[in-house]
């Protein structure tokens, strides 16, 4: 009843609130090299958009480049020398536009955002003059040049792949042994429950790691999404995110009694907390607060961006230990949880 009833209400809320293509509260940095009048108010005028959030005030290019590697913010406005005197004396400007690309979608939508700011400031400012002022954006995009799709879903498929194939595969396998009677003989073995669990998850761990290889090997020689950071920690980390996974279905697997309960939670209950509340679809600042709370508790959140940082950035283990060492926690917790919940005696 809980499910029937609830899921409903459950699924109205994350989808009104996280299924929308538009991007909110983006933290952007300006670099202002002029700091006169018009870059002055150009600056104000993006800050009070509800769709940016002027979070950083740069002072040189590798501040800019800096910060994108630390994922802090998706936008830098560069306004040149003098921006305000070649607007007055040459009737023509130029602004800059920075734009993570890493994800296409939302680093297109915002440079078309302040692009139509910036024109917006033109126009008001050009009333009455027979001479029109003109302020051109010039775009650059990091990381995806050619704004490939490929970029972003990559890193989301893997994620979703493998979260939902080891959770599921391992939550239905403790409940087949009590199904079909053999759990009994495990049981009465000399075997300690430590070792039962972890022996069920090793085969499903060998089999995604052949699920990593055929991703990466597919995304790189059909889809063209070159791996631009270091394989090994790569292939690590999905070691890591895979184990995440294999935990959290041996603690579905411990907590449930029969197949076709553990298979409905690990599907219904991962599925959309996967393709919701990782960032792979909709961008996280977008939610309401209780939704960005909520999405700290998925895997598959912190294993999407340590891919995008490594596969797509090119960024080394100073730039995901954060997320690394909150999946290792989560690996530990579940761990802990599902030898706990494991019962040594099946009446």
């Amino acid at each position: 009843m809980f499910i029937l009833l609830g899921m409903p209400i459950v699924e109205i809320i994350i989808f009104g609130f996280a299924l929308t293509n538009e991007v909110k509260n983006s933290k952007i940095a300006v670099f202002d090299q002029s700091a006169d009048q018009a870059s002055v108010a150009i600056t104000q005028e993006l800050n009070a958009s509800r769709y940016f959030d002027v979070v950083k005030d740069i002072h040189s290019y590798s501040d800019i480049d800096a910060a994108f590697r630390k994922g802090t913010m998706k936008l830098a406005v560069v306004f040149p020398k003098n921006f305000h005197e070649d607007l007055l004396h040459l009737n023509k400007a130029q602004v800059q536009l920075i734009a993570d690309a890493s994800d296409p979608n939302v680093a297109t939508t915002l440079t078309n955002y302040a692009t139509a700011i910036i024109l917006d400031y033109q126009d008001r400012i050009t009333q009455g003059r027979e001479v029109p002022y003109t302020i051109k954006t010039e775009q650059r995009m990091l990381y995806n040049p050619q704004l490939k799709g490929a970029y972003s879903f990559v890193p989301g498929v893997m994620a979703m792949v493998l979260m939902l194939i080891c959770t599921m595969m391992t939550a239905v396998t403790i409940v087949k042994e009590k199904e079909t009677g053999t759990m009994e003989i495990m049981l009465v073995s000399p075997l300690q429950p430590f070792k039962i669990i972890v022996a069920k998850a090793v085969p499903y761990l060998l089999l995604s790691l052949i699920n990593i290889a055929s991703i990466l090997l597919l995304s790189t020689f059909v889809l063209g999404v070159p791996i631009q950071g270091n394989l090994l920690l790569l292939i690590g980390e999905g070691v890591l995110f895979i184990i995440t996974c294999l935990t959290l279905g041996l603690l579905i697997s411990t907590s449930t009694d029969s197949q076709q309960t553990a298979m409905f939670i690990s599907l219904t209950g991962m599925f959309l907390p996967t393709v919701m509340l990782s960032g792979f679809m909709f961008p996280i600042e977008n939610m309401p607060r209780f939704l960005q709370i909520i999405s700290n508790i998925v895997p598959a959140r912190w294993f999407y961006s340590i891919v995008k940082d490594v596969m797509i950035k090119g960024l080394g283990f100073t730039a995901v230990w954060k997320e690394t060492l909150i999946l290792v926690g989560m690996t530990l917790a579940l761990l802990a949880l599902s030898i706990k919940k494991f019962k040594i005696r099946l009446a």
